[in-house]
Formats: structure tokens, sequence, C-alpha cells
């Protein structure tokens, strides 16, 4: 899919029909009532059982015989779409939304023309669409969704839903890594020696999943490429990657203090000071529970 699909001029299709044309696209879409919100949940999807939850193990399409739970109820199934029980949904619904994840995309709401000033000098131009106060900007590829990632901007990719405003202009391009690390949170100050260049570096005792040396020192290798590689946000950088590392080969005890040196080398080499260093690598095992 490299662009929404077109409204033809001179006609303004139903809203099942917009939804139809956003199923063929593999855009799964769903039914707004007034106010931009989903059509409540339903019985059986009360305390969002059917999968709208980040927590829950296996979310999806919702099952009910229903609209319900926001981004779990858009599907691209043009049975479902056009049932006897989706009817009285799309009769009672002033507008169309999709999920963009369901599609592989991330949305990045610009609420105002300062959201928009900040979009044009520092992400990748992409399918743009106007809305009512700012703009949608669209990208291929799929990520966390957050709202108030900055001042007038939201994150809308998995697990959420947003509105169908029609066609737009421009290009899809890949989601940006400046677009990825708005979701990252900072690290907060952890409590460590300022001057500290290692610390220890994992918990141990558990069973080591890593066959080869070689799997090791390719992960330790391909983190501080992708250290070394970032142009911006550095410091999520360092803590995001920090994080992977420690999520893979932290708990069997294979990492030692060389490898932990190579990466606040290449971390410092971007400008993070020894003290950044350890309390990004601190707050990570802290997260991990290490």
């Amino acid at each position: 899919m490299t662009q929404a699909p077109p409204i033809r001029r001179g006609h303004k299709p139903g809203l099942l029909d917009t939804a139809l044309s956003l199923a063929a696209h593999g855009i799964p879409p769903l039914p707004l009532r007034a106010g931009k919100v989903p059509f409540g949940n339903c019985p059986d999807c009360k305390d969002s059982r059917c999968g709208d939850r980040p927590n829950m193990k296996v979310p999806g399409p919702c099952q009910c015989p229903a609209p319900c739970h926001g981004w779990a109820a858009a599907t691209t199934d043009t049975r479902t779409l056009t049932s006897i029980v989706w009817a009285n949904a799309w009769r009672r619904a002033v507008a169309v939304a999709y999920h963009p994840g369901g599609a592989g995309l991330t949305v990045v709401d610009l609420d105002d023309t300062d959201a928009i000033t900040w979009a044009r000098t520092a992400l990748t131009a992409t399918w743009t669409v106007p809305t009512t106060r700012g703009e949608h900007w669209i990208y291929r590829g799929t990520m966390t969704s957050r709202n108030a990632v900055r001042p007038g901007v939201d994150i809308k990719s998995t697990m959420a839903y947003a509105r169908y405003l029609g066609p737009g202009t421009g290009t899809m391009t890949a989601l940006p890594g400046v677009v990825r690390a708005l979701t990252a949170k900072e690290p907060s100050t952890a409590r460590t020696t300022p001057d500290a260049v290692a610390v220890p570096t994992g918990v141990g005792g558990a069973e080591c999943r890593h066959r080869t040396p070689a799997y090791l020192d390719r992960g330790i290798a391909m983190a501080e490429q992708r250290i070394t590689e970032a142009s911006s946000a550095v410091h999520v950088t360092v803590y995001r990657t920090f994080l992977a590392v420690l999520s893979t080969h932290g708990r069997c005890g294979c990492l030692t203090e060389a490898h932990v040196a190579r990466l606040f080398t290449a971390a410092q080499a971007k400008g993070e000071s020894p003290r950044h260093c350890t309390d990004a690598w601190t707050n990570a095992r802290t997260r991990l529970g290490l």
C-alpha cells in the first residue's frame, strides 16, 4: 500500500463505501460516532477482555457481534463490514476511522501550526493529509502509539485508531528513527558514581542461550553501530541500545566488563559523558529487573 484510496471527484461516498475502499487497500476501518469516539463496548467486551489493552496476550479484531473497543474492531473483512450486526453502527456513524498499525503504518498527528513547522524541519517528508487543525503525516512502518510526545504531536500506530480524512498528497516514505525516538522515555538520573566507566554486567546464574561467542560479539558490534550512526536523540538511542543488549544478554552472565566498555566507548564518542553512560546502563538494568 503506497497511498490512501482516492475519492472520486464529484462523488461523496457513504461511510460504508469509504470503509470498503479502505479495506480493499489493506487498511482496516471502523465506524466512529459523534466526537470521533468508537462505538461503546458490547457486554462481552466489558473491561476490554477482547484484547485492546497492551497487556493482553492476543490482541486483535473483535469477535463479538458488534463493533467495540476501539482499534481492535477495525477489520478488512468485507463480510464483517457489511454484516447485519454492523449495519446499525454504520447508520449511526458520523465518520470512518482506521487502525494504522493494522495496515503497517504510523500516523504522526500534528495538531497545530507550531507542530507542523517542527515536522517540516525535523521529519522526512511523506504522505500528508490535512486535518481540521493541522496535518496527518503518514509513514510506512509501525511503532508504539503515544499521545503528547511533544507539544501538539501524537503518534498513532499499533493499538490506536486515526480518523480517515480523505486522500492526501506526497509520497509515502519509511518511518524515520526520529519519530520512533519520540516515544522513548528519557532515562531518569540514577544515583551512581559519576566517574564510573563500567558497571556490573548481569545477574548471572541463568542458563546461557548463546551457543557461540560469535553471537554475542555480533550483538555488541550491532549495538556499537547503532550508537555510532545516531544522528539525533543520542541520549535516548544510547539508553534504548543498552536496554536491547541487556534484554538479550543480561541474564545469563555472558556480558563482561570488556563488552560494556565497548558500548560506553561508542556512546562517549557521540558526546555522552561517563556519568550519562552509567546512568543509562543502570536504568536499563533496573527496568529489566536485573
